[in-house]
């Protein structure tokens, strides 16, 4: 992990996500870009007359001391801060800016949202998360703790799921965290019994990295949705960090059929980390 991109809003929940950055940081030796969108007008940006330019101008030295004020954090010391003001992007684009600086990782703070807000208007997060290529880590505390031992990924096994998990060995490895694996059996069509389980389980390990004695790691929980079972699985075993693949739906498929990803990174305490099928 050499990047570490960090979208900036001047919110308190951004400045948790920042320093969450500072702790993978100094874990990797990797630089952060602190990325700021200045969402202008195309009005303001566009106009030629002098006073609509000089607006722009005004706007743009505001941001930047405002930003320079804002990276001014002990915890930031030692590590290589790269700021990025960026003119009118949507929070949807934060990959596009990601895969131009090539970037390993977006750490986003997020407040999660609820109810019909969820539904009809969505988080700025969840919008990262359904877009991008990179993994996401969505944090919505303070960091109270400075490392992540213990790091739950959740994974339904299917051979589609083999990248995303390689990717979270691998950041594991990197944190020198203990990953637990749980699959969630629900009780619809989905079911499966044991047996059924297990055989997928090790035919997914022996595929993807041919360890299996990992299957010792494999947690097997039932629950009524995937979601609480995750949830229910990470408190029981005090997990630092959950971490999901995600298919990235999107449209109406995503509000009729949910994604368990965005569900956990809304309604989760603990930090979230998304891969992208």
């Amino acid at each position: 992990m050499k990047k570490i991109i960090v979208p900036i809003d001047f919110s308190e929940h951004s400045e948790y996500a920042l320093e969450t950055a500072a702790v993978f940081a100094k874990k990797y030796n990797a630089e952060i870009l602190a990325l700021h969108m200045l969402e202008l007008s195309n009005a303001v940006l566009t106009s030629t007359g002098d006073s609509q330019q000089m607006e722009t101008v005004f706007y743009l030295r505001l941001a930047k001391q405002k930003f320079k004020d804002f990276l001014d954090k002990d915890y930031l010391k030692g590590i290589k801060v790269t700021p990025i003001v960026k003119h009118f992007k949507v929070f949807s684009e934060i990959s596009e800016v990601g895969k131009e600086h090539n970037v390993d990782l977006i750490i986003m703070g997020s407040q999660g949202t609820s109810g019909l807000k969820e539904v009809f208007i969505g988080s700025n997060t969840e919008k990262v998360v359904r877009h991008s290529e990179i993994p996401v880590l969505v944090i919505k505390h303070s960091p109270i703790l400075t490392n992540f031992d213990h790091i739950v990924f959740a994974c339904d096994f299917s051979e589609e799921s083999i990248n995303p998990y390689l990717k979270a060995s691998k950041m594991c490895e990197g944190l020198d965290a203990t990953m637990h694996l749980v699959y969630v059996n629900l009780p619809d069509n989905r079911f499966r019994s044991s047996t059924e389980i297990e055989k997928r389980v090790a035919t997914f390990l022996k595929t993807a990295d041919g360890n299996i004695d990992k299957m010792k790691n494999v947690a097997y929980v039932n629950d009524y949705t995937i979601e609480k079972g995750i949830l229910n699985y990470a408190n029981v075993i005090g997990a630092d960090l959950i971490a999901v693949a995600t298919h990235g739906r999107t449209g109406l498929a995503h509000f009729f059929e949910g994604s368990v990803s965005e569900d956990i990174a809304n309604h989760s305490t603990l930090p979230v980390m998304t891969f992208k099928i």
